[in-house]
């Protein structure tokens, strides 16, 4: 009977109907648990009885999914470890952002509402390109981080010489962090710029190394995919 319930409730077989069925009912229970989060004015009945009747149906699953953690996770320790897995604690946060008292207490203050931004997360589960690019990262993560390491750097020594010749731009040194970040996503919103003309020429050279440090990361992530997908068409 477990057995059944996990692979029901996990992304099966596309010729297994009850589990692509139950898939596509959390799928929607996921956007209708998300509609709320659109309006400004969240206190309407109508609102309030899609978020009670969704998270109720969450906490099935969750009961569910960590009642059957041992055909995933495999071990003695499967129930134990589940809690702490990515989808579980997304699932435990979208749940309790709708059921603390908090919540219906204040509901002037919006930043309360912020953990039930986590719901959207729910459906990557349901995703099979995540699950790929979960893969890629996994098998990439040594170089990955070492091109974030090298980013850190970057960004921490371009804010501190940035801070030194242009004091007067910069109110503090997190402003000139901010402004390195920017700078090398390429942003560059405009509300922080140098304005010496030494500044200028260490924001043109800090722009191109930006580009280059960018640009690593975005280019193992594709050899990755692509190689991801070859393997699976090849399997």
């Amino acid at each position: 009977m477990r057995r059944r319930i996990y692979e029901m409730i996990e992304k099966g077989e596309p010729d297994d109907r009850l589990s692509v069925n139950y898939d596509r009912f959390m799928i929607f229970c996921i956007l209708v648990s998300i509609f709320p989060l659109c309006f400004k004015d969240a206190s309407r009945p109508s609102f309030f009885w899609m978020d009670k009747i969704t998270v109720v149906i969450f906490i099935v699953d969750y009961i569910l999914r960590w009642s059957t953690a041992d055909f995933k996770l495999k071990g003695k320790n499967a129930f134990l470890e589940y809690p702490f897995t990515f989808f579980a604690i997304v699932d435990l946060v979208a749940i309790l952002s709708s059921l603390t008292p908090l919540n219906s207490t204040f509901k002037a203050v919006r930043i309360l509402r912020l953990p039930k931004c986590m719901k959207p997360l729910k459906i990557l589960r349901y995703s099979k390109g995540f699950h790929l690019m979960t893969r890629v990262l996994q098998k990439e993560k040594d170089n990955l981080l070492t091109i974030c390491y090298l980013a850190v750097g970057y960004i921490f020594l371009s804010a501190l010489v940035m801070f030194q010749v242009e004091p007067d731009t910069f109110q503090n040194f997190l402003d000139a962090v901010y402004w390195s970040a920017i700078t090398l996503m390429t942003v560059g919103y405009g509300d922080i710029h140098p304005v010496t003309e030494i500044g200028k020429i260490v924001a043109i050279l800090s722009s191109f190394l930006g580009i280059a440090v960018f640009a690593l990361p975005t280019g193992i992530i594709t050899a990755g995919y692509l190689d991801e997908i070859s393997r699976k068409r090849n399997k």
